[in-house]
């Protein structure tokens, strides 16, 4: 099959042939249908993560279900489904508590692995092993993926849009729901507007939020923000980012998503709440770097820092539940896609979004 490899930091991903094993046990084969790209995809090539090489990218995308191994029960051939690049093992302590996006066996995949659950690849270029990036590797025309990480989701749905679902929408909106709990009447602020922080946006106005405040280096995206439900946009202008948003709101925020991962960006998170406030951190950032924050204020101010990996969400549970909002026009998800794209044309979609001009494109195998 086509797919985008990568394999060294100076180099530039290349579209070439790769070897798909068929599923083992516990696995399916999915025909992609749309792959997005997103800011994780970056870090791999800006080399801000380690990761074995040579790797297949991507890691959100959607698609049909063309091949079950054996054991999976709950898939068919045919299935539509949306990618999850957190695959619950449903075994280990933190699933069986409900908490899947916690599961052990995923953290190691996802993390330096580049492996499926038996800690094995399906992945090889002439006879070499290659790896699947968060145990998806979607920059291809087909994947081989725990059958927990294709989650079947009606047939209606636009499946190219859905893609987004996969990362965007579970970890923008599930950070709103499920991570932070964000209240009815709660002020916001969502620090990035690309399409995590844009799904956060949506995220909150749906949990009734009193002030969404969109910040962002581009005009174009606080707008964008403004039309999803933000109540107020800051535009970043130097460096006092808190004085911008306490403008807008004296007493600080009661949530503020860190929707970028950077280092400053974590920071004038913590800095803008209010009492009782939550920095939530969303972005991903490069691997080694750290923030500073003041411990005695958080605590005498009873604030909270809270991660959030993909958005707390159980993919069974939630993913369908959002393809269910955007279906019923609750959530928007065209507003997010920048262009489509064929696959042989994902170097010049990771340069667009690197340069800040694409929310998501999506790739058509």
């Amino acid at each position: 099959m086509k797919a985008v490899v990568f394999r060294g930091t100076g180099q530039a991903p290349t579209i070439m042939d790769v070897q798909l094993a068929p599923p083992g046990p516990g696995e399916v084969k999915v025909k992609i249908a749309a792959a997005g790209v997103c800011h994780s995809d970056l870090h791999v090539t800006r080399g801000e993560w380690a990761l074995p090489l040579p790797i297949v990218l991507g890691h959100e995308g959607s698609g049909i279900v063309v091949e079950v191994g054996v054991g999976v029960t709950g898939l068919s051939e045919g299935d539509h489904v949306v990618l999850s690049w957190v695959a619950p093992c449903g075994a280990c302590r933190n699933c069986l508590a409900g908490r899947e996006a916690r599961c052990e066996v995923a953290a190691n995949i996802v993390g330096p692995g580049g492996v499926l659950q038996d800690g094995t690849s399906r992945l090889s270029i002439g006879g070499e092993t290659a790896y699947h990036y968060l145990g998806v590797s979607s920059f291809a025309e087909y994947v081989v993926v725990p059958a927990s990480g294709a989650i079947k989701i009606r047939d209606d749905a636009p499946l190219d849009t859905m893609a987004l679902v996969g990362c965007a929408v579970a970890t923008g909106v599930g950070a709103v729901r499920n991570t932070a709990g964000v209240e009815a009447g709660s002020t916001v602020v969502v620090i990035g507007c690309g399409g995590v922080g844009l799904s956060v946006v949506q995220g909150a106005r749906l949990a009734g939020a009193s002030r969404i405040v969109a910040v962002d280096l581009k005009q174009e995206k606080v707008d964008l923000a403004l039309s999803l439900g933000a109540t107020d946009a800051v535009l970043v202008e130097g460096d006092d980012l808190d004085a911008q948003v306490r403008e807008v709101l004296p007493d600080g925020a009661d949530y503020a998503f860190d929707a970028i991962g950077r280092t400053s960006t974590t920071e004038h998170a913590i800095r803008m709440l209010a009492i009782g406030g939550a920095a939530v951190l969303v972005g991903l950032p490069p691997e080694g770097t750290s923030a500073s924050f003041d411990p005695l204020t958080v605590a005498v101010l009873d604030q909270r820092i809270l991660g959030s990996n993909y958005g707390s969400v159980r993919p069974a549970i939630d993913i369908p539940v959002f393809v269910d909002l955007v279906m019923d026009g609750q959530l928007k998800l065209e507003e997010l896609v920048s262009a489509r794209m064929p696959l042989d044309d994902a170097v010049s979609a990771l340069e667009e979004l690197n340069s800040g001009k694409a929310l998501r494109t999506l790739l058509i195998p």
